[in-house]
């Protein structure tokens, strides 16, 4: 089961974030969420079994 683990302000901030995760070796994927105004939200999801692994990277690495 897929889990989202953040929420990106444009395609091309998800991007770079699920990049720099897959370089780490996680397992990740972008999805389009929703729009406000001018700006786009994008979920980063991965498997669940990774999602707390996943978070404390970022939070580590200062992604999130």
């Amino acid at each position: 089961m897929w889990t989202t683990i953040h929420v990106a302000i444009g395609l091309e901030l998800a991007t770079e974030i699920k990049e720099k995760l897959k370089a780490e070796g996680f397992i990740v994927k972008i999805k389009y969420f929703s729009r406000e105004g001018n700006e786009e939200f994008y979920e980063i999801l991965a498997p669940s079994f990774e999602a707390e692994d996943i978070q404390t990277f970022m939070a580590e690495s200062g992604i999130m």
